[in-house]
């Protein structure tokens, strides 16, 4: 007897446990609905399970689920069936399995991690156990998990009781459920289950497809009047392919089969409808739409099988694009299809042109009515727009024309008063970047820089200014006579904007003449011709070292004068060149003084109104400096010789510059070309026996003129 393994009072407790789970535990809990997953657990897991117990549970889920159960661990007092303690598990009192013993026992009670699964929505489990465990009740129970799995129905067998598969045709499993379904000419009973033959067709709009008429391959019913319509997207074409298997009932003639009572019509909209009947198949059939109507109709009389096809559907074709000239189509196929796109690019040098206004790119789409939606550009010759106008020069083609591609410019200078910098004359290409280029990697401004000392007529024999004769016209053509306030003084042009002058010429008194007062006179000869045009500067500037305050000191007796606007060059008007640094003042050198001022006539010295030029040579500076302190002697308010300074003259005197001549130019001509060596200063008398004129020495002036005119 079991009672005989405890003593009474384990035996009193054991039941007492007993009747608490039996009572308590059994007590039904709120109704919450069907879970979908749990876990269930033997009393005290994962401690030593106690004697005596009886436990149920009763799993559900929701319908049309089953219950799959997962032992994740078992360790129950092993016995031969199961028979002391176990694990039960239950599907309608039907037994799926009754567990004990742990994963290593010998026997083969244990489920192992293989899961249970449930015929239905339900499933029960009991665990009990005895009074008496020789393993000191060190066995813990077990712990399993559940879960709701769908019911695949449409796998099920056939039902025993002969009333048919759940669905005569088709049969689609569904999340907790199935649906049925029929094939195309049938249609679903009100039963759910059953199919009947049916002449419905509705629309297909899926790319491919397969429609048969009704019972085929087999006869259908009399008197069908079925529709189908197959509507794809546009920029689509149907093909309907026949299988061999055709038959539709028809009635010969001479002209062949004729469809009286039996027949397939196939529309496509503006196309006239098309008959089909007899017994061979159409085979393949493009319809070239993307929308086809099948009508199949038959009498109450005769006989067909009726008719099968796949139908597929291929993007419409477009045209092959025409031929750009200059340009490319890409990509280039043998066939273009709906949706297709296809551009244009110019060769180089060319532009893309569509309807009349320039484009950065182009493309083109094959559309569904079988059209490109943009028609072809056009290729065009690019140009670089006009050359930029050169300043004093000018421009010519060398080839090429309207300033395209590839044209070619070349620029001049207008000679003989101005040159290029750098070459007699410069070429241009029109590039594919619409510029205009020396090379494809550079691109470059010409500019015409004034030629200077070399005036378009040379003075054959020279006279002095002191009765000296006129100048010929366009020999001195950097003479510049200023007049200020009724003072005459001279200057030289050295630059388009600039006139290099002495410093007492602009300055009276100490106080510099204000622009407005002094006007300028150029271009001519004669004071008269000139006297109606004149400018006045837009600036002047004094060497800032020049001081003069008593008539004694002519050190740095030099001023430039900047023009308003700048002139242009030519046979009368052009510049003087400024000294190399390193020219020299060698003594007997001979250069030309010009100007408008004071002349002999006959013994009597008089204002002059023609331009008159001398001949002299450079004086030793010892030799004039003992003339001067000679004539301090006698005049001891004369001014000094400074290193500035240099003399020119003859020593029988009769050649000299005189009042008026002042800040004229001191020309030396070298190899063809004149520069500007010195400025008449100042001297004592005017061409008197053993004096001299004074001239202020250039070159020593040079950085201090460039700075001017490079800040100014």
């Amino acid at each position: 007897m079991a009672s005989t393994r405890l003593d009474y009072q384990t035996l009193f407790l054991h039941l007492f446990r007993f009747l608490y789970v039996l009572v308590c535990e059994s007590l039904p809990l709120p109704d919450s609905g069907p879970l979908i997953h749990g876990e269930v657990k033997s009393p005290q897991y994962p401690q030593p399970y106690p004697p005596n117990l009886l436990k149920q549970w009763d799993l559900n889920v929701p319908e049309g689920f089953q219950i799959r159960l997962t032992f994740t661990h078992l360790d129950i007092e092993p016995s031969a069936g199961c028979y002391y303690d176990s694990v039960t598990v239950l599907y309608d009192k039907k037994l799926l399995g009754k567990f004990c013993g742990t994963e290593n026992s010998a026997n083969d009670h244990h489920p192992g991690y293989e899961p249970i699964l449930s015929p239905g929505n339900r499933l029960t489990l009991v665990f009990q156990t005895d009074d008496y465990n020789p393993e000191r009740r060190q066995n813990v129970g077990f712990s399993a998990q559940y879960q709701a799995t769908d019911i695949d129905e449409c796998s099920a067998p056939e039902p025993e009781d002969g009333s048919g598969p759940l669905c005569s045709q088709i049969c689609l499993n569904t999340l907790g459920s199935y649906l049925c379904a029929c094939h195309h000419g049938y249609e679903l009973h009100s039963d759910q289950r059953t199919c009947m033959l049916s002449c419905g067709g509705g629309i297909f709009d899926e790319p491919t497809g397969h429609l048969f008429s009704p019972g085929y391959p087999n006869p259908a019913p009399h008197a069908l009047s079925c529709q189908y319509v197959i509507s794809v997207e546009a920029g689509f074409t149907v093909y309907l392919n026949f299988s061999d298997k055709f038959h539709i009932e028809s009635v010969n003639t001479e002209e062949g089969p004729n469809c009286y009572y039996h027949w397939l019509e196939l529309t496509v909209p503006h196309e006239k409808p098309v008959k089909l009947c007899g017994g061979t198949s159409p085979g393949l059939i493009n319809t070239n739409s993307n929308n086809v109507t099948l009508d199949y109709h038959t009498d109450d009389q005769g006989l067909s099988n009726g008719w099968s096809l796949d139908y597929s559907t291929n993007r419409v074709k477009c045209p092959v694009p025409g031929v750009v000239v200059k340009g490319r189509v890409t990509p280039s196929l043998t066939e273009y299809f709906y949706r297709d796109y296809i551009y244009v690019r110019c060769d180089q040098g060319y532009k893309l042109m569509a309807d009349g206004r320039e484009i950065e790119s182009f493309s083109t789409m094959c559309q569904s009515n079988a059209q490109w939606h943009l028609p072809l550009p056009e290729c065009h010759i690019i140009d670089c727009g006009e050359p930029d106008p050169l300043l004093n020069g000018g421009v010519r083609f060398l080839s090429g024309a309207e300033n395209q591609y590839l044209s070619t410019v070349e620029y001049h200078c207008n000679e003989p008063f101005y040159s290029l910098l750098g070459s007699t004359n410069v070429t241009f290409t029109c590039e594919a970047d619409r510029k205009w280029r020396l090379t494809r990697d550079e691109s470059f401004s010409p500019v015409c820089l004034p030629v200077c000392g070399r005036p378009t007529q040379y003075i054959e024999g020279y006279q002095r200014i002191i009765g000296g004769s006129e100048a010929p016209e366009h020999t001195i053509p950097w003479q510049v006579l200023l007049n200020i306030n009724s003072n005459r003084g001279g200057g030289m042009v050295i630059a388009d904007r600039w006139i290099l002058t002495a410093a007492h010429v602009v300055v009276h008194q100490g106080q510099q003449s204000p622009a407005q007062s002094i006007r300028i006179f150029m271009g001519d000869t004669d004071i008269h011709r000139m006297e109606t045009s004149f400018v006045h500067p837009a600036s002047v500037h004094v060497h800032p070292e020049y001081n003069d305050q008593d008539g004694l000191n002519f050190n740095n007796d030099i001023a430039l004068i900047k023009l308003q606007e700048p002139i242009t060059f030519n046979a009368a008007v052009m510049p003087l060149c400024l000294p190399a640094k390193n020219a020299t003042y060698t003594t007997g050198l001979v250069g030309l003084v010009s100007g408008f001022g004071t002349t002999n006539d006959g013994g009597r010295q008089m204002i002059t109104n023609k331009l008159k030029y001398v001949m002299l040579p450079v004086v030793d500076q010892e030799k004039c400096r003992e003339s001067i302190t000679l004539w301090k002697k006698i005049r001891p308010n004369t001014p000094d010789l400074t290193d500035n300074m240099f003399c020119a003259g003859t020593p029988e005197g009769t050649q000299d510059s005189c009042q008026g001549d002042s800040g004229g130019p001191f020309s030396v001509d070298i190899n063809g070309r004149s520069w500007a060596a010195g400025i008449v200063s100042w001297g004592i008398k005017c061409g008197q026996r053993g004096k001299y004129g004074v001239y202020t020495k250039v070159i020593n002036y040079l950085d201090w003129i460039k700075q001017v005119m490079q800040e100014n």
